[in-house]
C-alpha cells in the first residue's frame, strides 16, 4: 500500500494542503497544534471514516468553514493496492437543517463512483499508534470492542457491513422486548404476535452475531500468535503475552475457567454458533423482557490482555501496558499484511516520547520492513542520525508542511 498524494481542504486547522507522499518514512516535526496529528487523522480517517481524536465528526470541519450554513471538507487520497491507482474522496457535509441549526453528513466515492461507507472500509489500510490509545488496556471494554471491530473492518471485507446489520437488528430487538416489558396488555404466548416478531430479531441477531463472533475468533488467535512473538523480543523472553477473548455468548459448553485457561474455539463452525445463540436466546427470553434489553451477543463481548497470566488491565504496570500496546500494533500491521496482502500505512503519532531508548530502537527495526511510515514529533533528535538520514524529514507549522 503506498499513499502516493493526500489533498484536505478545510480540515482541522488545514484551510488546503496538496502532498505527495514518498515510499519511506516520513518525519512530521513540530511544536504542539500545528497540524501534525491532524495529517495523521485524516490518513486513518480514509482507512476507517472514522477520527481516533473525537466521537463527533463535525469537529474535524475548518471551525472557519463551520461557520457558514454549508460548510464542506474533503480529504483526498490516491494510492497504488496492488498494481492498480486509486482515488478515495471523502466528504464532511454540514448542510442548514432546521432553524439556525446544522447537521453532518458524509460522502465517499471511489474512484469516482459514490458508495455506501460500509463497502469501502478496507480498500485502503493503514494502522495508527498513539499514546492515549492505552485506554484500550485500562479502561471498559467499550474501547476494547472498538479496537476489534476497526481492525477487522479494515482486514475483513464484509465485515462493516455485517456488524452495521447486526446492530440494526439489536436496536430492532432492544426495542420490541422493552415494549414488551413496559406492556402488560402484550401476549407472551407461544404464537402470540409479539412473540412472532421476537423471533424474527432473534433469528437475525443470531445469524448475524454468529458471524461476528467467528470472525474475532480467528482475528484474535492470529493476533496474539504475532502479538506474543514480538513481546517476547520486547521483554528478552521474560514474559509471555496472551489476548483472552470472552464472547458474551459463549459457544462453547460452560467450564469453570479462569483467565489464565486457553480456550481454543478456532474449530467452531458460524453455523454451530448461530445454532446455538438462538438457541440460548430462547433460553433467557423471560429474563430478557423482564429486564427490557438484549443480555448476550458480540456488542458485549470482552478482551483481555495477560503477561505471565496477570491481567495488565488491573494490575499492569505503565510499561508493561506500553510494552504489550507496541506489540499489539505491531502485530496489526503484520495480521493486516498477512490478511490483505498490502503492507498498511503506518501511522505513528508522539509515541518516541512515551519509549525508552530501547524501545524506540526496537520500534524503529520493526517498521523498517513496511513500505510507508508517518512519524510525528516535536524533533527529530528523538530519533537516531542514520535513521533521520533515511527519512524524509517535514516540517509542520500553523497548517502548512514544508520539507526539509
Amino acid at each position: 500500500m503506498h499513499l502516493k498524494h493526500l489533498s484536505l481542504t478545510n480540515f482541522r486547522n488545514f484551510a488546503r494542503l496538496d502532498i505527495d507522499l514518498p515510499r519511506r518514512v516520513i518525519l512530521l516535526v513540530g511544536n504542539n497544534a500545528q497540524g501534525k496529528t491532524s495529517i495523521l487523522e485524516a490518513i486513518y480517517f480514509l482507512a476507517s471514516f472514522t477520527s481516533f481524536q473525537t466521537n463527533t465528526d463535525r469537529q474535524m470541519v475548518n471551525f472557519v468553514e463551520a461557520k457558514n450554513s454549508l460548510a464542506v471538507a474533503r480529504l483526498v487520497a490516491d494510492y497504488q493496492r496492488g498494481r492498480r491507482n486509486h482515488h478515495l474522496e471523502a466528504r464532511l457535509i454540514l448542510e442548514p437543517t432546521g432553524t439556525n441549526g446544522q447537521r453532518l453528513r458524509k460522502e465517499v466515492l471511489l474512484d469516482g463512483v459514490k458508495k455506501q461507507m460500509n463497502d469501502v472500509i478496507g480498500h485502503f489500510n493503514a494502522v495508527i499508534f498513539v499514546p492515549q490509545m492505552s485506554a484500550i488496556i485500562e479502561d471498559g471494554p467499550d474501547g476494547r470492542r472498538r479496537y476489534l471491530n476497526l481492525a477487522l473492518a479494515q482486514a475483513v471485507p464484509a465485515y462493516a457491513s455485517v456488524w452495521s446489520d447486526y446492530n440494526q437488528a439489536l436496536s430492532q430487538r432492544n426495542a420490541l422486548l422493552k415494549a414488551l416489558n413496559e406492556s402488560a396488555a402484550l401476549s407472551l404466548s407461544k404464537g402470540g404476535g409479539s412473540g412472532d416478531q421476537l423471533e424474527v430479531w432473534d433469528e437475525a441477531l443470531a445469524r448475524l452475531g454468529a458471524q461476528i463472533i467467528q470472525w474475532r475468533i480467528e482475528a484474535v488467535q492470529q493476533i496474539e500468535r504475532l502479538a506474543a512473538r514480538v513481546h517476547h523480543e520486547l521483554t528478552h523472553g521474560r514474559e509471555v503475552l496472551r489476548l483472552n477473548y470472552q464472547p458474551a455468548y459463549d459457544p462453547l459448553p460452560p467450564l469453570s475457567m479462569k483467565l489464565t485457561t486457553d480456550t481454543d474455539r478456532s474449530a467452531l463452525k458460524a453455523d454451530d454458533i448461530r445454532k446455538g445463540f438462538l438457541t440460548r436466546l430462547k433460553e433467557i427470553r423471560s429474563e430478557e423482557i423482564a429486564r427490557g434489553v438484549t443480555t448476550i451477543g458480540p456488542h458485549r463481548d470482552e478482551l483481555r490482555f495477560l503477561a505471565n497470566g496477570i491481567d495488565l488491565g488491573d494490575y499492569g504496570s505503565r510499561g508493561q501496558i506500553r510494552t504489550t500496546l507496541l506489540a499489539l500494533k505491531l502485530a496489526e500491521v503484520n495480521w493486516m499484511k498477512e490478511r490483505t496482502g498490502e503492507w498498511p500505512v503506518i501511522l505513528l503519532d508522539e509515541v518516541m516520547a512515551e519509549l525508552d531508548l530501547q524501545r524506540r530502537a526496537d520500534l524503529l527495526k520493526y517498521v523498517g520492513e513496511s513500505e510507508q511510515v508517518l512519524f510525528t514529533a516535536t524533533n527529530e533528535h528523538m530519533f537516531a542520525p542514520e535513521f533521520v538520514e533515511k527519512s524524509e524529514v517535514w516540517k509542520v507549522e500553523d497548517g502548512t508542511v514544508k520539507k526539509d
